[in-house]
């Protein structure tokens, strides 16, 4: 077909429609222009901004400050004016899009059979329409560690965790997405090791009675058990050697050990889970003993080891506060006093959940150890920038700073507290709606006649 002045002159003014049309489109679908005026913004990189303005770009903080001028290309502008403005909160452990009802195991994918599955990423296994996720956003968590394994805390107190001795990968995701992909932060954030412990009680399900079995014979089980993961450290070793040295022809590829790799480099940091102070001890000493970078879970008893933990530079995350004593003879206020006495001794560390449905408490694990010796700014910290800093990610999260991402809430007062209500949610730069699963009962049986 020949080209004549008419049909160029057409195509000319359909692509000129096209470039006028294209900044406006880009706007509303994929980089909103988000301003929030007037509020309180607590940055925790300094004092709070009375009649502070944040203004959002691309899913990023572009500015932060006191009366900053409105940009023209602003898309939306929320009057924020008695509220205060937060980074969003970060849980540093959770179960998020693992798992949906406890009873029910087919809605649960926390777990794979075998005890060794370091090649396995939590990621791949996460459902991001879990109706878990709005839940806990709606009370202020933007981003979450989701990680494989079946709970913080064992059936007989708190010694040990479930799910394998390597049960997998954590990843660290946005609690925002239609897809994992859009919601994915990092794969990897390390890779979750649930160190064995001495148990003398055993659970019989044929009788469903508590059983003991000798001191002796737990312990033999226990040094199996480390002997086995030395073994699998050292073959990892090894397997970094001949991928350093050697060609793919002379050795066979393994998934498993090709996962440990990073680790026993310490590109990869290990999730130590340990409770108990011998735990704590002996998970810390073998992980120095092969040069392995740690970060120090769970934690029950991580009080009473605070010195060697401080000197040693090792970050904990630890279990919630809200809990009974693990120990009979342990005092009832030890899981409350436990955060404050790690601050006091210089240790970093953050709150975690270990869970899905009680992700949505996050903020009141942190609240909890106030009373109790903790600065209410640190209890703040320890679920903003401290898990940040120890995961590695505080250029990207934790305060409100030029350049960081848009991960916010607008709340009506103090968010560790139960009666605050978050107002807005912004997660990676859009306004995310605070509907969820609770509020929908809530106004259902409100109205019921």
């Amino acid at each position: 077909m020949k080209s004549t002045p008419y049909l160029r002159a057409n195509l000319i003014l359909a692509l000129g429609l096209v470039v006028l049309c294209a900044g406006p489109l880009a706007a509303q679908g994929g980089a909103p222009v988000i301003v929030l005026q007037g509020g309180t913004v607590h940055t925790l990189a300094g004092p709070p901004i009375e009649n502070g303005t944040v203004i959002i770009r691309g899913g990023r903080i572009a500015a932060v400050g006191a009366n900053l001028e409105i940009p023209d290309d602003a898309t939306e502008v929320i009057n924020v004016a008695g509220l205060d403005v937060y980074p969003g909160l970060f849980d540093s452990l959770s179960r998020l899009g693992l798992t949906e009802i406890g009873a029910v195991s087919a809605t649960g994918d926390t777990t794979e059979l075998g005890n060794y599955n370091p090649e396995l990423r939590a990621a791949t296994a996460i459902h991001p329409a879990s109706e878990h996720i709005p839940v806990a956003r709606a009370n202020g968590v933007t981003h979450a560690v989701a990680a494989p394994g079946s709970g913080g805390i064992s059936f007989f107190g708190f010694g040990g965790f479930g799910g394998g001795v390597m049960p997998g990968q954590a990843s660290l995701v946005h609690l925002s997405g239609w897809t994992v992909e859009q919601m994915l932060i990092q794969p990897s954030v390390g890779l979750v090791l649930n160190w064995p412990t001495i148990q003398t009680l055993t659970f019989d399900f044929s009788t469903f009675s508590i059983k003991e079995k000798p001191f002796t014979q737990a312990k033999k089980e226990y040094e199996e058990r480390v002997a086995e993961l030395e073994e699998w450290i050292e073959a990892a070793q090894h397997y970094a050697q001949a991928l350093e040295q050697g060609s793919a022809e002379n050795f066979q590829r393994d998934l498993k050990l090709e996962a440990l790799v990073p680790v026993v480099r310490g590109q990869l940091p290990v999730l130590l889970m340990a409770n108990l102070e011998r735990d704590i001890h002996n998970g810390l000493e073998f992980c120095e003993k092969h040069g392995l970078k740690v970060i120090l879970f769970g934690g029950a008893e991580a009080w009473k080891v605070k010195e060697m933990l401080a000197e040693k530079g090792i970050p904990v995350v630890l279990r919630p506060t809200q809990a009974m004593p693990g120990q009979e003879d342990e005092p009832y206020d030890q899981p409350f006093a436990n955060p404050g006495e790690l601050h006091a001794a210089g240790v970093t560390f953050a709150f975690a959940t270990f869970s899905s449905s009680n992700s949505r408490l996050l903020p009141y694990q942190a609240a909890m150890a106030v009373p109790y010796g903790l600065p209410r700014e640190e209890a703040l910290r320890a679920v903003t920038l401290n898990p940040a800093e120890i995961f590695g990610v505080a250029d990207q999260f934790g305060t409100i700073k030029e350049g960081k991402v848009a991960n916010l809430i607008v709340t009506d007062g103090d968010p560790l507290e139960i009666p605050t209500e978050v107002r807005y949610l912004i997660i990676q730069g859009k306004i995310t709606s605070t509907d969820n699963k609770h509020k929908e009962l809530y106004e259902r049986y409100m109205a019921r006649p």
